[in-house]
């Protein structure tokens, strides 16, 4: 298992570090198959969590009562924040499928990747987290959605400009301005 140097600075420099290690295509396989399951975050052949979650690491567990609880969906994150800063097409699958991810934290992660990467195939996904529970996903998916949407996603994108969080509020404002100046026309 390839320990990172350092759990200290922040995600992007750790990924930076492991890319000039591994390389792009094995981080990004790596963190890919962390978010859809495919591979353990204690696999001794492949890198140490550290490099993804950092001095949070030890958060991957709770104790509850006398028993030792895996907080799972913490390695998704971690793999989806992984793709933020080092991201290729070939992940789109999951990143798609991490936007139905039954954590929060989760789905919130995977439409940052969209934004920042312009994930094209995503934009259904995002569309739908439109109407998440969580104010903090509703936002990261109008975000998306300026960044991917389509000239039919504009009208769930305008819904949400009446959000009762400003964040959302906001965050889909932005959204349809970039659609308009994406897309070239009103929408």
């Amino acid at each position: 298992m390839l320990e990172p140097t350092s759990l200290e600075g922040t995600p992007a420099v750790r990924v930076a570090e492991l890319v000039d290690l591994v390389g792009r295509d094995a981080v990004v396989a790596w963190c890919a198959d962390l978010l859809a399951g495919r591979a353990a975050h204690d696999d001794p052949d492949l890198p140490a969590l550290g490099w993804l979650g950092g001095r949070a690491t030890p958060w991957l567990t709770s104790l509850e009562g006398d028993r030792l609880r895996l907080n799972a969906y913490w390695v998704r994150v971690w793999a989806a924040r992984g793709l933020l800063h080092c991201y290729q097409p070939a992940a789109a699958r999951d990143v798609v499928a991490a936007l139905g991810d039954e954590a929060w934290r989760v789905r919130e992660t995977a439409a940052k990747v969209v934004a920042t990467w312009e994930v094209g195939e995503a934009a259904d996904g995002a569309e739908a987290l439109l109407e998440d529970d969580v104010p903090r996903v509703r936002a990261a998916a109008a975000r998306g959605l300026g960044v991917v949407g389509e000239g039919e996603h504009a009208g769930a994108v305008d819904q949400v400009a009446d959000d009762p969080e400003q964040s959302v509020r906001t965050a889909a404002e932005s959204a349809l301005r970039r659609l308009r100046q994406r897309l070239d026309r009103d929408v």
